[in-house]
């Protein structure tokens, strides 16, 4: 007999009533090593509860978690409701409706190089999947640290655990969390490792950020309006800038950062993803490989900065003592786990041009900070000034359009223009179109791991990326990182410095002023 809750699952909604059918994945189970840590506990399972109070997931699903530490069914359970309760976007949970879920949460301890430890998984999810009539869908979740991305994928493999896909038979996939490599060369060889095991379109390389509305709805923004997309060029563009700036220093993750620095772990991932879609060409179809095809060609056709102007072209520096909200924090090398003696990067500029017909000769200003005043991620595109002044006094300069899509927080697109202020007198005033997602459509947006999940379900690669896509973004990125190490190595770092709470180091500001520009203020 099925329970309230079970049978509220599979009745019809009426708010759903005109609307364009959700697609339902089938029924599958998720595996998720490294279950035991924060990321399952913060945001995977929130995300699958979430879709589940949405009526998103098929009613036949199991999680199974699989971890070092030592823990029962119901300890998992206890330990997942309690993150679904302060993270979920649904919140409160529902007691009926978590009750329904938790039946079908699982867990496993085993350690992710030990060939024993997965054949048990392996007799543990087959006994899941009989008791529940599952059809041996699978999805693997690498929740892990990026040391255990290819033994576990071995492991996987050893144990046949995600075969290649065959017609007819049930899928396996693998979702692989970031980084994917430290530099060109691991990254190679880590998809030489996986692909050993696994086909190219089991794999799914996440980007969390890929899964934020506002990104999503710039491809809507635009190919599906005729308004911006014929502007979207040299032509018209002065120039753009993308920003991923964030308030909280390294907190407890100062050994991982030390190793890999704003630019591993900001631009490399999160940045240059943002920047291919913005710049990408229309695909041939709204399809996984045709959306990735146009973001790799932006990928490739990313100049190399050459040493004669990489002075000019990259900017690097470190956080130190200062002030947020009221509040003094330490400076970056005063953070646990951090060498005294760091040159490791906690804010990045660049300077970059896409050698492209559409964008030959803009450039494109990116920066990711952390200690900064303040949580944004925007595209920011600024037009061209009108080619001639018909207003204002003699020696005035009216604000040029500025087009800004905030990815986080406050999900929405602004566009800047000029305005007659009201008066006699013909005074111009820069006024401000905006959407947010919270204001026009009254709901929050889903969270971005809760569409990453569903679309790894579904088969839907268009929000991962591709193998030549990562490569192609570590070929450009290692080539600062060699340029930094020479530098070291000649004694000639250039690392600059900032107070926490600003916007980052002087020589940020004067890379742009060199041009006759400045940095937008988010």
């Amino acid at each position: 007999m099925k329970t309230l809750s079970e049978e509220s699952l599979l009745l019809p909604n009426p708010l759903r009533e005109g609307l364009v059918e959700e697609r339902i994945p089938e029924p599958a189970a998720m595996v998720i090593f490294g279950a035991s840590g924060d990321l399952t506990r913060r945001k995977l399972l929130p995300a699958l509860y979430s879709l589940t109070r949405d009526r998103l997931l098929p009613a036949r699903f199991a999680v199974l978690g699989f971890g070092r530490q030592v823990l029962s069914d119901e300890a998992f359970r206890e330990e997942m409701r309690h993150g679904c309760e302060e993270f979920a976007r649904r919140r409160p949970v529902d007691p009926a409706l978590w009750a329904a879920f938790a039946r079908n949460v699982f867990y496993q301890q085993g350690a992710y190089d030990d060939p024993a430890a997965f054949r048990r998984l392996k007799v543990r999810l087959e006994e899941i999947e009989h008791t529940l009539g599952l059809p041996g869908n699978r999805v693997f979740y690498l929740s892990t640290p990026p040391s255990t991305f290819a033994p576990v994928i071995r492991s996987l493999g050893h144990a046949n655990l995600a075969p290649k896909p065959a017609p007819g038979q049930p899928f396996s996939r693998v979702i692989i969390e970031k980084p994917f490599g430290i530099d060109l060369q691991t990254a190679r060889a880590l998809n030489t490792e996986v692909h050993d095991i696994l086909d190219e379109q089991q794999i799914y390389r996440i980007d969390h950020y890929l899964g934020k509305e506002t990104v999503q709805n710039l491809l809507v923004f635009r190919f599906a309006n005729g308004i911006f997309e014929p502007l979207w060029n040299n032509h018209f563009v002065d120039h753009v800038q993308i920003t991923g700036a964030e308030t909280v220093g390294v907190e407890a993750r100062g050994g991982y950062f030390e190793q890999a620095g704003s630019m591993r772990d900001m631009v490399q991932n999160h940045l240059l993803q943002v920047l291919s879609l913005a710049a990408m060409e229309p695909p041939v179809a709204f399809e996984a490989d045709a959306v990735r095809d146009e973001k790799l060609k932006v990928l490739k056709a990313l100049r190399f900065i050459p040493v004669s102007d990489f002075e000019q072209q990259v900017v690097r520096a470190q956080y130190a003592a200062g002030s947020i909200g009221g509040k003094t924090v330490p400076g970056y090398l005063s953070e646990p786990d951090v060498s005294p003696r760091s040159t490791t990067e906690t804010f990045v500029a660049l300077k970059l041009f896409i050698d492209s017909w559409r964008w030959a000769g803009v450039p494109f200003y990116l920066r990711s900070g952390k200690r900064m005043p303040k949580r944004v991620t925007e595209i920011a595109i600024q037009f061209k000034e009108a080619p001639h002044l018909l207003f204002g006094k003699r020696g005035e300069t009216i604000r040029p359009n500025v087009l800004s899509i905030r990815i986080q927080p406050d999900e929405g697109i602004a566009l800047n223009f000029g305005s007659k202020l009201p008066g006699p007198a013909m005074e111009i005033a820069p006024v401000s179109m905006e959407f947010r997602y919270g204001s026009s459509f009254g709901v929050e947006p889903p969270e971005a791991y809760e569409r990453l999940l569903l679309d790894c379900l579904l088969g839907d690669g268009t929000l991962f990326t591709r193998a030549d896509e990562v490569e192609a973004s570590w070929s450009w990125v290692s080539r600062i990182h060699q340029r930094w190490a020479e530098q070291v190595a000649a004694g000639r770092t250039t690392l600059d410095s900032y107070p926490a709470g600003s916007w980052g180091p002087d020589a940020a500001d004067r890379m742009l002023a060199a041009d006759g520009r400045a940095w937008r203020l988010p």
